[in-house]
């Protein structure tokens, strides 16, 4: 079972919050980028602001249309201010590359990053709640929640779901090489360039009571981007 469906527009901005005013040729408003990043990413940035003080909560979610599903404990700080103050902020932040210059001003990285603003509530209905934990487990590891014992209803109680509904997002990308300034061209001496990075698995490390056979998406796990 998933997450009951949402609505998915195809432009998520610019808004008053999300517009891109520095370098803006990077931003992007459309709703196949904000999604890609948010898919490959596995943790977000939750912020919050209450009485005078901001929060930044990191933590792993899964995402339906242009809904975030948020977990923590019961009495999570963050996500119940959030949804008492009904607006919260999400970011996630994806790094490919380290963009090396010939001058240490225009040192750089290639990055995927999503800002995303929206109204925060908590998720009470059982079935909804349940399904959206088991969507979070299969967003870190497709294919893992249909083999997992769902959550007891125990289990719910101890656990705290938010839906957080995108308002508006903006993505923002660097991609390429660096941009040295015309004079720092003829420094022969100096490499420049890009060190791409990727995201790696080591091999499943079993339980030492565990006796049934790693299964496919382990040994063949990669997370989207990865060579």
């Amino acid at each position: 079972m998933s997450p009951a469906s949402h609505e998915q527009r195809s432009e998520l901005g610019p808004g008053p919050r999300t517009k891109v005013r520095r370098l803006p040729q990077r931003a992007r408003y459309d709703s196949e980028t904000v999604h890609a990043i948010l898919d490959e990413g596995w943790v977000c940035h939750l912020g919050v602001c209450a009485d005078g003080r901001v929060t930044l909560l990191p933590t792993v979610y899964a995402r339906a249309g242009d809904v975030l599903y948020l977990h923590g404990a019961p009495a999570n700080h963050a996500l119940r201010t959030a949804e008492s103050a009904g607006e919260a902020c999400v970011t996630v932040t994806l790094v490919d590359a380290l963009v090396l210059a010939r001058s240490a001003f225009h040192h750089s990285v290639n990055y995927r990053s999503v800002v995303a603003y929206g109204l925060a509530s908590e998720v009470t209905d059982r079935d909804e709640k349940r399904a959206a934990l088991l969507a979070i487990v299969d967003h870190v590891v497709p294919g893992r929640a249909t083999e997992t014992r769902p959550p007891s209803d125990e289990e719910l109680r101890a656990t705290r779901v938010t839906k957080f509904v995108i308002d508006e997002a903006s993505a923002k990308v660097r991609t390429g090489g660096p941009l040295d300034e015309p004079a720092d061209l003829g420094l022969e001496s100096i490499w420049a360039g890009q060190l791409p990075l990727f995201l790696g698995t080591g091999s499943p490390v079993p339980e030492v009571d565990v006796v049934a056979p790693v299964p496919p998406y382990l040994s063949s796990y990669r997370r989207p981007g990865s060579p």
